[in-house]
């Protein structure tokens, strides 16, 4: 269990530096942002990213071990790619405060779902929901535009990927001994776990970061 846990974590931290690689040097590149996020090119970055990880969360069984890294890490540069924003809204110390702490509750909820006894995995289904619920919201806060909506919606969903944390833990702890192929195993479970810090950290950085002057 150690082990596979310690192939999670490790392909989780590859991922995200990766990403956080990937978002810092785009940003110091003003063509290159300027190209990006004029015109469809962001869509288009944002579909393949969609596709990637539904292709990836759904057929990780079927995939080969490599082609399952292969993808992770394509996965992780282009959230990369259209994140890269942050660093050019934000301070670079307020990313990297907000950054702890989405560490430290990761941290946290992440050993509650590893080490509790009560069955997490019945919340799946209320935590897709709400999920859904706060995206149907997002997409209508665009149209009516209220800050107040957008910063309860906010905080929900980092309850929500919170929650999420603990959830896909336990998941993953259960799953030790119903799939047979450990490297595959560690790959998804680090792609799960990348997705809740990622959308953690994300909300946390609307929450609390400070935006440049």
């Amino acid at each position: 269990m150690n082990k596979v846990f310690s192939k999670i974590f490790l392909w989780m931290f590859l991922g995200l530096m990766l990403t956080f690689g990937v978002a810092y040097y785009i940003s110091t590149k003003e063509n290159i942002v300027y190209n990006l996020f004029s015109g469809y090119k962001y869509l288009i970055f944002w579909v393949i990213e969609l596709v990637v990880v539904i292709v990836l969360s759904m057929r990780i069984n079927k995939l080969s071990v490599m082609s399952a890294r292969i993808l992770f890490l394509l996965y992780s540069f282009l959230t990369g790619v259209t994140v890269s924003s942050i660093f050019i809204v934000y301070e670079i110390g307020s990313i990297i405060y907000v950054f702890l702490i989405a560490s430290i509750l990761f941290l946290i909820f992440g050993l509650i779902g590893f080490f509790t006894k009560l069955d997490i995995t019945k919340l799946g289904t209320i935590l897709l929901m709400a999920l859904l619920g706060c995206l149907i919201c997002v997409i209508i806060n665009m149209f009516i535009n209220s800050e107040m909506f957008d910063l309860t919606l906010t905080i929900i969903m980092v309850l929500v990927f919170l929650a999420y944390v603990a959830y896909d833990v336990q998941v993953i702890k259960r799953n030790l001994y119903a799939i047979e192929n450990k490297d595959k195993l560690a790959i998804y479970g680090a792609l799960q776990l990348y997705l809740d810090f990622i959308n953690l950290f994300l909300n946390l950085l609307s929450l609390f970061g400070k935006e440049r002057d």
